[in-house]
């Protein structure tokens, strides 16, 4: 299972700060997305962007997980040469990460 399956997910930026939230579609995949999505395995995923923390905030309220990285958008969007300086396309590449099987299994 892709997690685009079982959620979507918006970003934002603040200078040199990308802010990406993963909503659930569903309130009963909200502690899957909670075991799986930690701060290390989202920075793992943008170890070739992100060069600072991943800090994780929970929204369980509104099935939400939201990570602030920190140095992720090349110095931000008035100093980057990235053509995605805002990050906005972040939200789409986490989608791509693949949940194992005994993960699904578990939750």
């Amino acid at each position: 299972m892709l997690l685009r399956d079982i959620a979507h997910s918006r970003t934002g930026d603040k200078g040199d700060i990308s802010n990406l939230s993963v909503i659930a579609y569903q309130e009963k995949d909200y502690a899957l997305l909670e075991k799986y999505l930690t701060p290390e395995r989202v920075k793992t995923h943008f170890s070739d962007i992100v060069r600072g923390d991943v800090v994780r905030y929970a929204l369980p309220n509104v099935g939400a997980l939201n990570f602030v990285m920190q140095r992720a958008l090349g110095g931000g969007v008035t100093r980057s040469l990235a053509l995605d300086a805002h990050g906005k396309c972040l939200s789409s590449a986490i989608m791509n990460l693949e949940i194992p099987d005994d993960i699904c299994s578990a939750s």
